[in-house]
């Protein structure tokens, strides 16, 4: 099963790997976030459906975690990477407190 978001055309689930997948701009590599993290930032047993939804909702918080991974590990250009529920979380909070938005 491979399920498209609107928001970022190259944004898919990888039923091979249970994860979303989407690229990194200007990285030229790809960034996965397993079924699990979205599991933790839920609180549910989320479908393909649910973490993609999530995914468009956030689309800048996992853009920012996955910049910010990108420079703390010195992940070299075209290296594929993968975000955790905790990468994610820190940017949706850091998002918060800033702008005063809401909090999933």
């Amino acid at each position: 099963m491979t399920s498209r978001s609107d928001a970022n055309p190259g944004a898919q689930w990888r039923a091979d790997i249970a994860s979303l997948v989407f690229p990194v701009t200007g990285h030229g590599a790809i960034c996965a976030v397993h079924r699990g993290a979205f599991r933790t930032l839920l609180g549910v047993d989320p479908t393909p459906e649910d973490c993609l939804v999530y995914f468009q909702r956030f689309e800048i918080a996992f853009e920012a975690a996955a910049r910010a991974k990108i420079a703390r590990k010195r992940v070299a250009p075209g290296t594929n990477l993968h975000l955790t529920s905790r990468d994610i979380a820190r940017k949706l909070l850091e998002a918060a407190q800033v702008e005063g938005g809401e909090l999933p």
